[in-house]
């Protein structure tokens, strides 16, 4: 009989071709199960809660705030010390007209408790704002009830007061006022038992400038 060589070898070869071939497919295939096993979730993004916004200050809250980044009344609580204040002024004002002015311009607050009040009455009894502008804030001196020294340096001593035009306005019962010479002689005086608007001229050879019971003089520019 007739041998064909090389047959037995394709035959074999074709086997293992088989062979991998199946174990090929049935790999991929249980890699594809287990995937689909276990898919992925990403979470959605409304399941996570947003932040709350943040809380805005109060207005006590802004004032303190204020204070302690500026330096300000270290040992006192400001917006206490401010709303103390308004109270005041509120209470100075029902017991006459203009009382609230002559009791700031009486009170001489300092630099601090200035800046404070500047800063803080706006916010927490803004009804005073003006006034607490006008006595603090303008730079100008006002003068209540006592004796003054005439000076030409304005603001040089508590008790000296610059030459110039003063007024004061308001409901005036029993207003005195004199200027005298350095020897303490009257050069002028009036005295109103009702008035409403009073005007006294200081001239620089005087020597004091005395008012009593008429609220709160302003400079006449």
């Amino acid at each position: 009989m007739r041998t064909i060589r090389g047959v037995g070898a394709v035959a074999a070869g074709l086997a293992a071709v088989v062979l991998v071939a199946g174990c090929s497919g049935g790999g991929d295939d249980g890699g594809e199960a287990k995937a689909s096993s276990s898919p992925s979730v990403s979470p959605s993004p409304s399941a996570v809660p947003p932040e709350p916004p943040p809380a805005a200050l109060t207005a006590e809250e802004k004032v303190d705030a204020l204070a302690e980044s500026e330096g300000w009344l270290p040992d006192e609580v400001a917006s206490a010390y401010v709303a103390a204040i308004c109270a005041t002024l509120t209470d100075q004002e029902e017991s006459g007209p203009g009382g609230a002015v002559q009791w700031l311009t009486l009170d001489r607050t300092d630099g601090e408790h200035a800046a404070v009040l500047k800063a803080g009455v706006p916010l927490l009894c803004p009804e005073w704002s003006k006034t607490v502008t006008e006595v603090l804030g303008s730079g100008v001196r006002f003068y209540s009830d006592g004796t003054y020294r005439v000076t030409g340096k304005p603001g040089s001593a508590e008790d000296a007061i610059a030459p110039g035009r003063y007024r004061v306005v308001g409901a005036l019962e029993d207003c005195y006022w004199e200027r005298t010479s350095k020897g303490g002689e009257i050069l002028d005086n009036g005295f109103s038992t009702s008035a409403q608007d009073i005007t006294v001229t200081i001239r620089a050879s005087d020597g004091q400038f005395t008012a009593r019971g008429c609220g709160v003089w302003k400079p006449v520019e």
